[in-house]
């Protein structure tokens, strides 16, 4: 047997990181690991006699930390933010770096002894700010690998060692001593340049990227917490008679417990007494309020939309719906393929060339004999050249742009991970419920009997239903106010729960709701309406009978009514060569019927939240790069499995979390504008990496050749940042989707129903 346990590991800075912290795990008998650098966590199967502690020593011997699960751990809010260190960092190495980086390109401004102010100033942000690079370089370095950390480590370490050399042994510490501003192409031994502002920029640069990599991480955990939060905190237990009103995590299976209107149930039960519609939609996608009553089955964090029930708790704690729905989002983000970052992957290879080019010049300038000073400064200025300025800027400056367009257009990025997957997609899944359709019922179109007119129907039982809280009730009390105004008074109203209402209006006495409530008051449809209300049901839609004064007058059609978008917005997922899935756990008909009005010709309807995700992973299976577009928590976990998340953000926080991309506006087209976004944006981050090697690789071979001073070597990083900026603002030029052939407001404006006959 083999026991599952979840580290915590600590001091990873890159994918890499979690590879070799991987491989050594496995290494142990019997160990199955999984590491993901994005949540730092590794999953274990531990097989029975094997001590967990040995796991954190395996992880401690690699170079890193790790911490066992405890049960005295608090939520994971209470921890100390761990982007605080960082943030720390940033900041003083920001506010001391700016003076060195400006003394050192601007002439004019270079007063006496200015250079040892600039030591001053760069030697915290080197030693202090740099230092968790330095320690990644040297973790690295005891296991025979190199990382981006390596390369900033040994440029800003070799920047300041020879500008210390410089100031202490050469002439730069010269009081009075300038940087001209001279691009001449000579050969030099270096005695007189700094390079503090190397030092102290590229630390700068990188933390910020780092930083904001780091707080983006941070996020991975809210979905569970999102999920946890959705239940209901305390419930009224029933005890010898008398309500009694306790923590949840008090509640055990057996208790009976009450949920009155508007309340969530507490946890997976039975209903014993009352009867009532349950909105069920956050959790299982239904968009239709489900009718219980005593013997009928009602799920923890579902919201009790009418009258009171006694439920019978069957399921507690971890064995409810809603925590196997937060254990299938956190399996599912564990086993989300960890993304290996561009700069890493290239700079596994250009860090031991740059360091054997480095060494191959010191040799070739001694054993030329051009002397020790001037082969350091050939071998120096190779390494400093090589330390990517550039590229710490490439990333975030394309991020923050990017993202700032995209929370301009309704879009948030969580990071740079994200980007990656946007490309390689080529099939998404659609939820119906909230993201192509409203999310909420509507009165869609009013079929009468011969004589009677469609403004009499919706005033007369307008009025009735808006006596009723039932959401159904309300779809057609709404739509009665948009068309007739001001709706009558209501007289000897009755509730009669699972089959509708009745009452007085205007002196006809009238009921409303199912066909079965009319049968019971002797009421028939005739052939019109009772083909109205098959058209209907055929097509997913709920159909409300209104009789009055013994005669069936009229069929009412609510449906969860399409967003007025989402046709367009299918099309164009197919333009960006996406192949569309519509992917529910409402009924069959109601999914072909939305799938049809917008084009979608793949339906799975029907799914529960576990098998959404089982779904997902059955379409990875097949070959498929799945993109999900989600809003509700049955939506979470299947957010989490796929290899682009999409949350709509009108739905719930857990799917909100769950999500790479979160969609602000609830606009279908906002999942068009994301991946196009997504897309350029990555572009032009792989744009800036290439530019920031470039320059540096170009000026190796002068470098090397011994011929670059400080100013051109100033001059060439000043110039890539610059260009890597200039390259990120494009992105502020984007431009989102605009819906055609549709007026100023449609999308705000509810859906008016339509008379026939």
């Amino acid at each position: 047997m083999a026991t599952d346990l979840e580290l915590s590991i600590t001091g990873m800075t890159c994918a890499s990181c979690a590879a070799r912290i991987e491989r050594k795990l496995n290494r142990l008998d019997g160990v199955t690991a999984t590491v993901n650098y994005a949540t730092e966590k590794a999953k274990v199967s531990v097989p029975d006699g094997l001590d967990p502690r040995a796991l954190v020593e395996q992880v401690a011997a690699a170079g890193y930390g790790a911490t066992l699960p405890s049960a005295e751990e608090g939520p994971a809010d209470a921890v100390d933010d761990p982007t605080a260190s960082l943030r720390r960092r940033l900041v003083v190495s920001a506010v001391l770096a700016t003076p060195v980086v400006a003394l050192a390109m601007v002439p004019a401004w270079q007063f006496t002894h200015w250079q040892w102010i600039s030591l001053a100033l760069a030697a915290p942000v080197l030693v202090w700010g740099a230092l968790p690079f330095h320690r990644a370089a040297w973790a690295n370095l005891r296991h025979g690998a190199a990382t981006m950390d390596t390369l900033v480590s040994m440029g800003t370490l070799a920047a300041f060692a020879w500008s210390l050399y410089a100031l202490l042994f050469g002439t730069a510490g010269t009081p009075g001593m300038t940087h001209p501003f001279e691009l001449t192409i000579a050969r030099t031994d270096g005695a007189g340049s700094i390079y503090l502002e190397v030092a102290a920029g590229v630390t700068t640069f990188i933390l910020a990227g780092r930083y904001f990599e780091a707080r983006s991480k941070r996020r991975a955990g809210a979905a569970l917490r999102a999920l946890l939060e959705l239940g209901a905190k305390d419930v009224a237990v029933l005890r010898d008679g008398r309500e009694v009103r306790v923590p949840v995590d008090e509640l055990a299976v057996g208790d009976r417990f009450v949920v009155r209107p508007g309340e969530k149930v507490a946890s997976d039960g039975v209903v014993e007494e009352g009867g009532s519609a349950v909105d069920a939609s956050a959790v299982t996608g239904e968009s239709v309020p489900v009718e219980v009553g005593p013997g009928d089955a009602v799920v923890g964090a579902t919201v009790n939309a009418g009258g009171r029930l006694v439920v019978r708790a069957t399921r507690v704690g971890a064995d409810t719906q809603l925590a196997r729905m937060a254990k299938l989002v956190e399996d599912a983000q564990n086993g989300k393929a960890r993304a290996q970052r561009l700069a890493d992957r290239v700079s596994a290879v250009f860090v031991p060339v740059v360091i054997a080019l480095a060494v191959g010049t010191l040799a070739f300038w001694l054993g030329a004999g051009g002397g020790v000073s001037a082969a350091f400064t050939a071998a120096v200025a190779v390494l400093i050249i090589a330390c990517p300025c550039a590229l710490g800027l490439a990333t975030p400056t394309a991020l923050l742009v990017g993202t700032g367009r995209g929370a301009q257009l309704g879009i948030l990025i969580k990071g740079p991970e994200v980007l990656e997957s946007t490309r390689r997609v080529d099939t998404v899944v659609l939820d119906k419920t909230g993201t192509v359709t409203t999310g909420r019922m509507t009165l869609l179109d009013v079929r009468t009997a011969a004589g009677v007119t469609a403004d009499e129907v919706l005033r007369l039982a307008g009025a009735l239903e808006n006596a009723s809280e039932h959401p159904i009730a309300k779809a057609v009390a709404a739509g009665a106010v948009d068309r007739v105004g001001a709706l009558p008074p209501v007289e000897d109203f009755r509730n009669l729960a699972g089959l509708g209402v009745r009452g007085v209006v205007a002196g006809h006495a009238l009921v409303v709701g199912r066909e079965g409530l009319l049968a019971d008051w002797g009421v028939r449809l005739d052939d019109d309406l009772a083909r109205a209300k098959r058209e209907a049901e055929e097509r997913g839609r709920t159909a409300v009978l209104v009789a009055w004064d013994g005669v069936a007058r009229a069929v009412l059609v609510v449906a969860d009514a399409v967003k007025p978008t989402s046709a367009e917005a299918v099309r164009r997922l197919r333009d960006l060569g996406l192949r569309p899935v519509l992917l529910t756990g409402d009924n069959a008909a109601a999914a072909r019927a939305v799938a049809a009005e917008v084009g979608i010709d793949e339906v799975i309807a029907e799914v529960l939240p576990e098998d959404k995700v089982d779904v997902v992973a059955r379409l990875q299976a097949e070959g498929r790069v799945v993109a999900v577009v989600g809003d509700g928590v049955n939506d979470a976990a299947a957010l989490a499995r796929a290899d682009l998340g999409l949350a709509v953000g009108t739905g719930t926080d857990a799917a909100i979390e769950a999500g790479d991309l979160t969609l602000v506006r609830g606009d279908l087209l906002a999942a068009v504008d994301a991946i196009r976004l997504s897309r350029r944006t990555l572009g032009t981050i792989k744009g800036n990496l290439f530019w920031a090697f470039a320059y540096n690789v170009a000026a190796l071979p002068l470098a090397a050749a011994g011929l670059l001073n400080p100013m051109i070597a100033g001059a060439a990083m000043a110039f890539s940042s610059v260009f890597v900026v200039t390259n990120s603002l494009r992105l502020r030029g984007f431009r989102g989707t605009a819906p055609t052939a549709r007026p100023t407001g449609t999308a705000d404006r509810r859906r008016e129903p339509t008379p026939v006959g």
